[in-house]
């Protein structure tokens, strides 16, 4: 069975860090690009970044460019995001997801494949 779960969600204060990771079973990350993406209460699902399947392109939402950074490692199957300097508006259910690229390509507009369950991320005091 092809999974994807994404872990690292919390409470964590303003200007704090989390870092989310996605790992895959029943497949190899390391021929899909993934994105994270995230929703509010409220709100439309949105983009927030995505990776190649290369590890060579990398795109961010405007929103979060300069604080959130994605990687991945495909010894672990595992694609991370790393969340600084977070905020509240931040706060939603993140999840992550997969699909079939080519290499150096990534976008967040793609209907991806395959998703996560979503792991929850809370800013605040």
């Amino acid at each position: 069975q092809l999974q994807l779960v994404e872990s690292g969600g919390g409470l964590v204060q303003p200007g704090g860090s989390l870092r989310l990771s996605c790992a895959a079973s029943g497949f190899t990350l390391a021929y899909y690009s993934i994105g994270w993406f995230r929703q509010a209460p409220g709100k439309e699902r949105e983009g927030v970044s995505c990776i190649s399947s290369s590890g060579g392109s990398t795109n961010y939402a405007d929103s979060v460019k300069g604080r959130f950074t994605i990687s991945r490692d495909s010894a672990k199957n595992t694609v991370y995001l790393q969340m600084n300097s977070l905020k509240p508006e931040d706060t939603a259910v993140y999840y992550c997801a997969a699909v079939r690229l080519f290499p150096t390509m990534c976008g967040m507009q793609r209907k991806y494949d395959y998703w996560g369950q979503g792991t929850q991320v809370t800013v605040s005091s």
